[in-house]
């Protein structure tokens, strides 16, 4: 993940990621899940496994939660001017 935001900075791309921990790394933006959820969704699964329900009747399931972060440090670094709008509708804005 470091290599690849450092790749892009070097080359000053502005990269939209697939997961937060992207541009809390330091990218420009990502819109998607987070990383530790579908870990929480197993951890859930196998406390109802333990609890004694059958795995084939589990319901399947998916991330539902996307978010989009914003990183105004790397804007700023790349000279970009993110708009208001934009601001406004992001679920986390890193100063």
């Amino acid at each position: 993940m470091q290599q690849l935001v450092a790749l892009a900075a070097r080359h000053t791309l502005p990269a939209v990621y697939p997961f937060r921990e992207f541009a809390g790394a330091g990218g420009l933006m990502s819109y998607g899940s987070n990383l530790g959820y579908p870990y929480q969704l197993a951890g859930i699964y196998a406390g109802r496994i333990l609890k004694g329900d059958k795995p084939a009747d589990l319901p399947v399931q998916q991330v539902t939660k996307i978010e989009m972060v914003i990183n105004l440090k790397t804007a700023k670094a790349l000279g970009l001017t993110i708009p208001e709008v934009l601001l406004a509708t992001a679920d986390e804005v890193i100063q």
